[in-house]
């Protein structure tokens, strides 16, 4: 069994519940980790753009590199940066896995995309940052259903935060990317703005 406290403290540490499991231990102690964890230090400028950073990054569980990478793309199309940052990674194969209620944290989603559970269009896709396109299909592979995890999301167990862009059969396992998602309604936990400040410093 995975233990959550990694999980728990990355939690505490950014503010914001990261797992399904974390919200009860972060929900009883919804400050940070340590001994001076509900001390109100005055923060830096730096800092806090820092941790916004490392929400953004946490809650897609991706690499740095990563980000920064997404964040160069998003710096050269038109218009507000943090926003098309933003909507370029819940572009990303395992977050739309996640979305779609196959799955029931971004690390599993990120799992089973390595694992080759996952097709797009037909076709396997085992990288989680595959960027989908408006049309485009998620479904997850005939010989995979039978797992139990595949058989709670059939049956529904996540499909209560479905956002509007993603048609979703769950009895199917099917999942359509029904158009670009907008910035107000992707479930993320971000002042992106202070993650663009943090990159253009």
């Amino acid at each position: 069994m995975n233990n959550p406290r990694p999980k728990v403290r990355l939690s505490r540490a950014l503010g914001i519940p990261l797992t399904p499991k974390s919200v009860k231990y972060f929900e009883a102690r919804p400050y940070p980790p340590g001994v001076h964890g509900r001390a109100r230090k005055q923060e830096s400028d730096y800092k806090v753009r820092l941790r916004e950073k490392q929400r953004l990054r946490a809650q897609y569980n991706i690499r740095e590199a990563q980000l920064r990478n997404a964040f160069a793309k998003a710096a050269k199309v038109e218009g507000k940066t943090g926003e098309a940052l933003i909507v370029d990674l819940e572009r990303r194969l395992d977050a739309l896995v996640l979305r779609s209620g196959f799955a029931r944290t971004i690390y599993q989603a990120r799992q089973f995309v390595v694992h080759r559970h996952v097709l797009v269009n037909g076709r396997r896709v085992d990288r989680p940052s595959f960027r989908l396109r408006p049309g485009d299909v998620i479904t997850v592979a005939e010989r995979s259903r039978a797992m139990v995890p595949f058989q709670v999301a059939a049956a529904g167990g996540h499909a209560e935060n479905v956002p509007p862009y993603l048609e979703v059969r769950h009895d199917a396992l099917a999942a359509r990317l029904a158009r670009l998602p907008e910035r107000r309604e992707i479930p993320v936990v971000c002042d992106e703005q202070l993650v663009v400040e943090h990159y253009s410093r």
